[in-house]
């Protein structure tokens, strides 16, 4: 399923954690107080965070406190149906890594959706002049 599809949000309330998991890009399955119901394994590669840790925490107070601001928890808590595409930088406990998120509320779950950004002729490269 393409990251911008348009039916993405039945697809993914309907996802068992196997497809989930096949997915290219970063999930997180959330009920509607935030906690996390499903964390797919590309965004444990995003994050360094693995399913198993992050399953039944607050993903805005617990897991991704970085996120936790106007541009992305606040959209779920005024939006009763969401969904927003936006371009952010996870920086938590991290290197800092861009990507595009989108927001996505249904009736009865939300996800949070990350696929990894490269900027043309970006170099990462830290303490060059040592190694």
């Amino acid at each position: 399923m393409d990251f911008k599809d348009p039916s993405i949000l039945n697809f993914l309330e309907a996802c068992t954690p196997e497809q989930l998991n096949a997915l290219p890009y970063g999930v997180v399955k959330m009920n509607h107080n935030n906690i996390i119901e499903g964390y797919n394994k590309a965004q444990s590669a995003l994050t360094t965070h693995l399913a198993e840790n992050v399953i039944g925490q607050n993903f805005f107070n617990d897991v991704a406190p970085c996120t936790n601001h106007y541009m992305v928890s606040e959209q779920f808590k005024m939006h009763a149906i969401l969904d927003k595409i936006l371009h952010y930088t996870f920086s938590y406990n991290m290197v800092p890594t861009t990507v595009k998120l989108r927001l996505l509320k249904g009736t009865s779950m939300q996800f949070l959706l990350a696929e990894k950004q490269v900027e043309e002729g970006a170099n990462y490269r830290i303490n060059d002049k040592f190694g």
